[in-house]
């Protein structure tokens, strides 16, 4: 069975995402970019870092469509496609789109409630 290997990212909408970024900065020490924040972390002293990322989404993001929910979680995946098949043969919905980046592959999936969530199997050292 597939699992999920950790949270690769949290996404919310915002009413002003540079604004919360601003203020998240100043009073809590998140230190921002552009698109949000990257925490950095290991899970043993011998494997390689990995990433959380925290990003604050404008407040009328398609992004998370057909979710109408107000965040998005990002869970890491080992095998994107197994995960993938695991869920479909449970019945879930998948998004047919798989998207892939420099720091690897991504799809989407909806929970029963019409939360979307995005699967990333990260590329090698993220």
């Amino acid at each position: 069975m597939e699992r999920v290997t950790g949270i690769g990212g949290i996404f919310f909408k915002a009413r002003d995402p540079n604004k919360l970024r601003a203020w998240y900065q100043e009073h809590l020490g998140i230190d921002c970019m552009d698109f949000g924040a990257v925490f950095r972390w290991q899970d043993d002293p011998r494997a390689a870092t990995a990433v959380t990322v925290w990003s604050p989404f404008a407040e009328e993001t398609e992004y998370f469509a057909p979710s109408r929910a107000s965040f998005m979680i990002n869970y890491r995946v080992r095998d994107l496609d197994a995960m993938r098949a695991q869920l479909k043969s449970a019945g879930a919905v998948v998004d047919e789109k798989v998207q892939v980046e420099d720091n690897g592959r991504f799809g989407w999936a909806m929970d029963p409630e019409g939360n979307r969530f995005e699967l990333w199997e990260p590329a090698e050292g993220f």
